[in-house]
């Protein structure tokens, strides 16, 4: 008795029915808790109220001004993840201390300066994240994105050389390093540990 033929090896394959409504109802989840995030984060406090009120104004973003299709391709690091979050309170602290010091010098008027900074992992998630995080951090702000590139312009405060802005912009690298290392796929991690970062433009 022979057995039923195996199909031709470029025959179509019967789609699963279902795994893609579940597919996109994951990342317009994964996007509305980040959304969430970043409203209570902009507060500045995390309560009932600012997650409620996320949860509404995420939930409006989403229906009425919905983002292109992103797709969540990587796995979540517990660990990794804490050390992320671990070192954002630490930066956000030190940034806040460096720009009161510098709001209270008397007679100091702090350079700013313009740089460009070329993400290892040019994905359309690896990029918003990476740019929310480093606007939320005083004294750093997103001025463009890039997406063809998968370059990042920021404006950085309080430069005085070459040095300082090379400071920066590994800041920013460092930031996508940890983002991956929490969130990303082993092939982006093994990229942004092994990838060279390729010097931005100076002003």
């Amino acid at each position: 008795m022979t057995g039923p033929p195996e199909p031709a090896p470029d025959a179509p394959r019967p789609a699963v029915v279902g795994r893609g409504r579940l597919g996109r109802w994951r990342d317009q989840a994964v996007a509305l808790g980040w959304l969430v995030l970043v409203w209570n984060l902009l507060w500045g406090d995390i309560t009932w109220g600012n997650l409620v009120g996320g949860l509404l104004v995420g939930g409006a973003v989403l229906v009425f001004f919905p983002l292109p299709a992103v797709s969540f391709g990587g796995r979540l690091r517990p660990r990794a993840l804490l050390v992320f979050a671990g070192r954002f309170v630490v930066e956000l602290v030190s940034a806040s201390l460096h720009i009161a010091r510098i709001a209270v010098q008397p007679g100091y008027r702090p350079r700013g300066a313009i740089i460009a900074v070329r993400l290892r992992v040019p994905t359309d998630l690896n990029l918003a994240l990476t740019a929310e995080v480093v606007s939320l951090v005083p004294g750093t702000l997103i001025l463009e994105v890039d997406r063809d590139a998968g370059t990042l312009y920021l404006h950085v405060l309080d430069t005085h050389g070459p040095a300082d802005l090379d400071v920066s912009r590994d800041r920013t690298l460092a930031v996508e390093r940890r983002i991956v290392r929490a969130v990303g796929s082993t092939a982006e991690l093994h990229r942004v540990e092994t990838t060279s970062p390729q010097k931005g433009t100076r002003p």
